[in-house]
């Protein structure tokens, strides 16, 4: 069950990418204007945040935090499940 599940979820995170490649291709084409964008590297608990204006690197970093957090959260819950 739990490997049907790791399947499921594999193909759906594919087929989110795919359609966000898709949607930013078509928003391309339709406007021109300023090209932003940032990343973010997570190690751990820390994450590393690049781009190139400061609010996108203001989301990326809220993201991140919002990540990380629920990465703690999800990891205390299973450790005192299986305890």
């Amino acid at each position: 069950m739990l490997f049907s599940i790791g399947v499921i979820l594999l193909f759906a995170g594919f087929a989110i990418a795919f359609v966000a490649v898709i949607l930013l291709v078509i928003t391309a084409m339709k406007e021109k204007g300023k090209v932003r964008g940032g990343g973010a590297v997570i190690i751990g608990p820390f994450p590393i945040i690049f781009g190139t204006d400061k609010e996108a690197v203001k989301i990326l970093l809220l993201l991140s935090i919002a990540l990380v957090t629920l990465i703690l959260v999800v990891m205390a819950f299973s450790y005192y499940a299986f305890k």
